[in-house]
Order: structure tokens, then sequence, then C-alpha cells
């Protein structure tokens, strides 16, 4: 039960830090370009590689990573752990594997939002 806990509390802090960095870069940079959701995805990025990495190296790793990059991060970002991922498939030898989720992850991603914005549009 103590895992299920750490990711909500970090799941929430996540979600909320992704609504305040957000709405604060858009303010001052503007909507034109999402400023805020590049620089969530940046740096739940740096963090996630960070965190995975300290994490790695103590016992107390396993609850951390219940609470940062699961909880925290994966609500904060999921951009960051498709970056980890691929990373670590690179790091494994696995060059076409991390080569192919960043092409399909990106082509599909794609077409998943036109798909969704083309079936949101029917029901609105």
């Amino acid at each position: 039960m103590l895992k299920y806990f750490l990711i909500a509390v970090g799941g929430a802090a996540g979600a909320l830090a992704r609504y305040v960095l957000g709405n604060y870069i858009g303010s001052r940079y503007g909507f034109r370009f999402p400023y805020g959701t590049f620089v969530i995805n940046i740096s739940g990025c740096f963090l996630i590689g960070m965190s995975m990495a300290l994490f790695a190296r103590t016992t107390a790793g396993v609850y951390w990573r219940y609470l940062v990059p699961i909880g925290f991060i994966g609500a904060y970002t999921t951009f960051s752990t498709f970056e980890y991922e691929t990373l670590r498939a690179i790091q494994d030898g696995q060059m076409a594997t991390g080569l192919l989720n960043v092409g399909l992850s990106v082509i599909t991603g794609f077409a998943a939002v036109w798909l969704g914005d083309l079936v949101g549009k029917v029901f609105v």
C-alpha cells in the first residue's frame, strides 16, 4: 500500500507543478509557442535522468522511485519517461529499438492527436 500512497502524493505534486509552471511561463512569454510545455518536458527529462541515476545507488531508491519518477515526474510529464526508455534501449545496445521508439512515437503520436482532434470536432 505504501507504493500506491507514494505514487499518489508524487502524482498530485507533479500535476500541480505542471499546471503552475506552465501557466507562469505562458503568462511571461506568451502562448504562440508552447514554451511552458517545452520547459516542462525538458526539465522532466533532466529530472528523470538524474533521479533514476541517484536512486539506483541507494537501498532507499525503490521507495523514492515510486514518489519521484513514477509519481511526480509521471504526472509532471510523460515525455521524460519516453526519453528515458529510449536512452535505456540505446545504452543497452538496442539502437534500432530506440530509434523506432522515437520515430513511431512522434509519427503515431501526431497522427493520434490529429485524429482525436477530428473526432472531438464531430462531437462538439
